[in-house]
């Protein structure tokens, strides 16, 4: 139960960009398309859960002055994995997401997680933590990324479903079509907690 508790507030009560707000860089900057949010979003889900297990596996041998930089050194070494692995595997996704994914080092939410959760707890639950952010923050990618491709573009995930020459929200695909839509999206997730909030009391 406990374990369940630490996943859900990943997803919702605690989600990074809905209700946290933190991490917002790259999500803005590379929600242009679905895609592009998912591939991202799974990229620093895999950090999230690595950097936290082994944060929370070294957290007693780890001296209390050098945390945060050792925390870093952790981060980045998961980061230049994958990084790497998507250069090798997926060159086109990389080279849209580019300078974003060794910016993962320096995200609030992974460094975050990891001085907030997985420095003071066990690697199961560090672990859980860390899939329940990196979840919750995926679903947030997907979803702005969705509404602006289907608004900007026409299509989902590449898939147009619109004629050839019909008119689009272009600004969608544009900076400030990623700030509209995130303060929408933001305006509805927070109408949604004071409600559930309100029948709670």
């Amino acid at each position: 139960m406990r374990l369940w508790k630490d996943f859900v507030n990943g997803l919702w009560s605690e989600n990074p960009t809905f209700r946290l707000n933190i991490g917002l860089c790259p999500v803005l900057a590379v929600t242009t398309t679905a895609i592009d949010g998912l591939s991202m979003g799974l990229a620093t889900t895999f950090v999230l859960i690595c950097s936290s297990a082994l944060i929370s596996l070294l957290k007693k041998i780890i001296p209390d002055k050098v945390r945060i930089p050792a925390y870093i050194i952790v981060i980045a070494t998961f980061v230049t994995i994958v990084d790497l692995v998507m250069h090798a595997y997926l060159p086109d996704i990389h080279s849209v997401l580019g300078l974003f994914i060794p910016l993962i080092v320096v995200n609030c939410t992974v460094l975050g997680r990891a001085e907030a959760f997985a420095a003071k707890n066990g690697v199961l639950r560090s672990t859980v933590d860390g899939l329940g952010s990196g979840v919750g923050f995926t679903w947030a990618l997907v979803l702005l990324g969705s509404l602006r491709e289907i608004l900007g573009k026409g299509s989902l995930f590449g898939m147009s479903f619109v004629q050839d020459g019909a008119t689009t929200l272009g600004v969608m695909g544009l900076p400030p079509g990623a700030f509209i839509t995130l303060g929408i999206l933001m305006a509805v997730m927070n109408m949604v907690a004071a409600r559930q909030k309100k029948r709670a009391s």
